[in-house]
């Protein structure tokens, strides 16, 4: 009891300097958000912190959403108090973040984040405290822990369509960068100088984009000027950020236009330096590979069903990966361990941008590596394919190649009718394959020794005739 008696007493640590500012107020009959399109859980967190004598609201992209008549998938609260009261306040509250605390209150499965009003950061070196605003040379946030005022609050938010702050007691929407008014006319509009702001977090060129993509809505023309100059800064972004950022670009359902939006704004190339090389050297097989992919993930979320980042990753990436095996080849290198150097090589440095967690990169080689496995039919290799449990994946990724416009001579079609057809059937189909080539990739059959040679020992024979 003392502890949460002395964490409720604590204040707000460095407090920032701030400029009263006054909102547009929207009363309830101005809007159209309703209580019970809200979680009880978030409701119910504004109101506890409320009545403990803080300020709490909803805010950003639940409230927008909202307005725009999309079901938020989450909801999360400002407040005046810092993470340790309102740990104080719940019991089922953890403090997480270092760059930038803030709190998750569990009920179930369902995480209510709640933040502290942050404020704008100190200027001058001589201010900055490292254990609660630092930033490196290029102006970029590596710690945001400036609490302030809800003024202070709104003006460090990114976007003026996520400075919006929702309260459930009153009903009343707080809007302080005119939101509402970039929402109705459909702008994604930085709050602030667009440079400085992309200098504290380049992420933000990302989300501008994400968010354009999402709502259907223009970046506006200063907050865009600045995205093409500065996404090299992108580089400087921890590689597990970026992956993170980006499962939510590519599998949120509009995947396609992000990609436009990426390509155009030259972040493609940050993210996948490999793959944007290859769009300049093959531009129409390239593109139009991605793009079959995009469009086949955003139907699948469209209908509800799975999508894998493995699949997705193996397409956005294979475009650069057939010229680096065919250096291989060159060199002497036999197809498929050509293929698994490439790979391996490829996705290495993939990883230096953005971090795929090794269950993703597995899948991605074995897919791959079904490519070169998939043309190799006779005996029964067919039948093992088949059995494979990438055998799908592999299947699938082969028909993108060809949808793409890639040449396999009608391998594509083969292996959809060998799935289709009965056990003799598909014994038929084995013995019409060419004795002399096997498919596209291929190895090549030995020609046989007629020489007569003097037979060893039973083993040292064996160990002549494999090369051993």
């Amino acid at each position: 009891m003392l502890k949460k008696l002395f964490k409720s007493f604590r204040t707000p640590v460095r407090l920032g300097k701030h400029s009263p500012s006054t909102p547009e107020v929207l009363s309830s009959s101005q809007h159209p958000i309703e209580r019970g399109e809200i979680s009880r859980y978030a409701t119910s967190i504004v109101e506890r912190l409320q009545q403990a004598g803080y300020q709490a609201y909803l805010v950003g992209g639940c409230v927008r959403d909202l307005l725009l008549d999309i079901d938020p998938k989450d909801f999360d609260v400002a407040t005046s108090a810092t993470p340790e009261q309102v740990r104080a306040e719940f019991r089922n509250a953890r403090v997480i973040g270092r760059r930038f605390k803030l709190v998750h209150v569990h009920f179930g499965r369902e995480i209510i984040e709640v933040a502290t009003f942050r404020a704008n950061h100190p200027e001058g070196d001589e201010e900055e405290n490292n254990n609660l605003s630092s930033r490196n040379e290029s102006g970029r946030i590596l710690r945001d822990n400036v609490y302030g005022s809800l003024e202070d609050d709104a003006q460090r938010r990114d976007f003026t369509i996520n400075a919006l702050y929702y309260d459930p007691s009153t009903e009343r929407i707080l809007d302080y960068a005119n939101g509402v008014h970039d929402i109705r006319n459909h702008l994604i509009r930085l709050i602030g100088d667009p440079t400085q702001r992309y200098q504290e977090d380049p992420v933000r060129m990302l989300r501008a984009v994400r968010f354009a993509a999402k709502l259907d809505f223009d970046i506006e023309k200063h907050s865009a000027a600045p995205i093409y100059k500065l996404a090299p800064l992108l580089g400087g972004i921890p590689a597990a950020r970026l992956f993170d950022e980006v499962l939510k670009l590519f599998l949120a359902g509009y995947a396609v236009y992000t990609y436009e939006l990426l390509v155009d704004y030259g972040l493609f190339g940050q993210l996948f330096p490999a793959s944007a090389e290859a769009l300049k050297l093959n531009p129409d097989y390239t593109d139009q590979l991605i793009r079959n992919a995009l469009d086949s993930t955003d139907l699948r979320i469209q209908q509800g069903k799975t999508v894998t980042p493995a699949f997705l990753l193996a397409a956005l990436l294979w475009p650069a990966l057939p010229a680096r095996v065919i250096k291989l080849q060159d060199r002497g290198m036999p197809p498929i361990p050509a293929m698994q150097e490439a790979a391996h090589e490829l996705i290495s440095e993939q990883c230096q941008r953005i971090a795929v967690p090794k269950r993703f990169t597995m899948p991605i080689r074995e897919i791959w590596d079904m490519q070169e496995r998939l043309p190799r039919r006779s005996g029964k290799r067919a039948d093992t394919l088949l059995e494979n449990p990438r055998f799908r994946a592999g299947y699938d990724f082969l028909l993108l190649r060809e949808s793409a416009g890639e040449q396999t001579g009608g391998l594509g079609d083969w292996w959809t009718r060998y799935q289709e057809i009965s056990d003799s059937e598909r014994r038929n189909m084995i013995r019409d394959l060419s004795s002399k080539d096997d498919g596209p990739g291929a190895p090549r059959k030995r020609k046989r020794n007629n020489s007569k040679r003097k037979r060893g020992p039973v083993g040292e024979d064996a160990s002549a005739s494999s090369g051993e």
